[in-house]
């Protein structure tokens, strides 16, 4: 059967990141006003250079959205932007900005890092950068180096620095794990949703949602699939001679049967108390014949226990393929009927018939 369990967390990721991006074009937006306006005040106090610089980091900035708007590449978007920003940051520690102020912007840079990293990144990033302003703050004769910082503004830059940092990573770290226990919850709800509760196996909700989704796949491509409707033959009397233990230990030992008999593609069902139903995509009606009848062998040869009591155990079963119907409700309705044949035959049986290789009563010709 397909593994769904991870819908919930692949929803969640593509609705984070489809959030992140959305983020990220507006802070991309703020950006170019805010260079573009910084620029200009620089520009009037006749920094010229300072006000150029700032214009060309505009650059950079358009083209990591129009790149998005092209390829949508949200991770080369991501790391765009962090380039650019890290630049500018560089720049602005290195020139000192206006009045020795540039390192100052540096304090927006914690929290958009950890938002567009992992934790562990994040604080990688911000180590690196720590030791180039430690280079920076101590050694201002390097090449490119043009601003010189008193002693108390270094000391309370990586002061509040050093702060702004662990609460944004606190915060970040405090955001994921609830993001996690949502997910995790969501995840609980859908199996829930999806998941009959004492087999295991998919749910007669689920198995609509699967039949029609497979119908689409029909219609489109014309890959055929088939249903086997399936009933344990005599279950009443299980449960009145055996107790209703018993009989819930059968349907779960079936489910197990069932599951490891059929493919990774196909989908088993609980259709109801003692009815299953299996799903099984490009797959014609003979070879659903015989995977019906392989099932029923193996039922008829296991023995199903129960506090150390064998309990006698059939399975009767009716065979449709979409080629033979128009609906899903055309297609269970003929499997329902081929079951009340099968019933009507003596039960342990498969209808239509198909040969069986062994010698029990299964059904002997193909009809």
């Amino acid at each position: 059967m397909p593994d769904t369990s991870l819908t919930s967390q692949t929803l969640s990721d593509e609705h984070e990141d489809q959030q992140i991006s959305r983020v990220l074009n507006g802070l991309s937006a703020m950006a170019i006003l805010f260079l573009a306006g910084i620029g200009a005040k620089a520009w009037y106090a006749e920094h010229y250079m300072h006000a150029w610089v700032l214009w060309t980091f505009i650059v950079p900035v358009i083209v990591n959205i129009g790149w998005y708007v092209w390829r949508r590449d949200r991770a080369a978007q991501k790391g765009g932007l962090l380039v650019t920003v890290g630049l500018l940051f560089t720049y602005l520690i290195a020139s000192g900005g206006e009045g020795n102020t540039g390192p100052l912007w540096f304090y927006v840079f914690p929290p958009l890092l950890f938002y567009l990293t992992s934790l562990k990144g994040g604080t990688a990033i911000l180590l690196f950068c720590y030791l180039l302003a430690i280079l920076v703050f101590q050694f201002p004769d390097m090449p490119g180096v043009s601003a010189e910082y008193s002693t108390d503004f270094k000391i309370r830059f990586f002061a509040t620095l050093t702060f702004e940092s662990i609460f944004c990573f606190v915060l970040e770290a405090g955001r994921l794990r609830a993001r996690n226990k949502l997910v995790a919850l969501a995840q609980a709800h859908e199996h829930a949703a999806r998941t009959d509760e004492l087999t295991g196996l998919a749910n007669r909700r689920d198995m609509q949602s699967r039949l029609n989704n497979e119908l689409s796949r029909f219609e489109r491509s014309g890959h055929h699939f088939s249903v086997v409707l399936i009933d344990l033959d005599l279950f009443k009397r299980i449960n009145d001679d055996f107790g209703h233990d018993a009989g819930d230990e059968v349907l779960r030992q079936f489910a197990d049967l069932v599951r490891q008999m059929v493919r990774q593609s196909d989908v088993a069902a609980r259709w109801g108390g003692e009815e299953f139903l299996l799903l099984l995509p490009d797959t014609t009606l003979l070879q659903a014949l015989t995977l019906a009848e392989r099932l029923r062998a193996e039922v008829a040869a296991t023995r199903f226990h129960h506090r150390e009591q064998t309990l006698p155990v059939t399975i009767s079963a009716g065979v449709c393929s979409i080629s033979k119907s128009g609906s899903i409700n055309e297609l269970l309705k003929q499997a329902d009927v081929q079951l009340y044949n099968a019933k009507e035959s003596g039960r342990n049986r498969i209808a239509p018939r198909v040969r069986s290789q062994d010698a029990g009563p299964g059904p002997q010709t193909p009809a």
